[in-house]
């Protein structure tokens, strides 16, 4: 069971939009802030890979926010300086809509 005292990272979920410059221009497709819950963020499991001869790091993470029913595969997760791909969910905890997964995926 979560409680509110696990959810200690503050976090930025973000989509891809239309955004515009600090000028007032368009801008396609950029990164735009969704909301900014604070989140318990946990990596049960890693992958190492080799792709296009570099190594690649893939973390698995779970990240669990409070239930909002606007967060989808294809946005982003921001904590800090890295970033967490949504890959699936939301999953609704314990079939309630008090907390949600996401289950994401950062790349190194």
């Amino acid at each position: 069971m979560t409680t509110a005292g696990q959810l200690r990272h503050k976090v930025t979920i973000q989509k891809l939009g239309d955004g515009e410059s600090e000028w007032g221009e368009p801008i396609k497709d950029q990164w735009v802030d969704v909301c900014s819950p604070w989140a318990d963020i946990r990596q049960p499991s890693g992958l190492s890979a080799i792709k296009a001869d570099a190594q690649v790091s893939i973390v698995r993470t779970s990240i669990r926010i409070r239930f909002r029913n606007d967060v989808k595969p294809g946005m982003r997760v921001v904590h800090g300086e890295r970033i967490y791909n949504v890959k699936a969910g939301p999953l609704a905890v314990d079939g309630k809509r008090v907390f949600i997964d996401l289950v994401c995926e950062e790349v190194m």
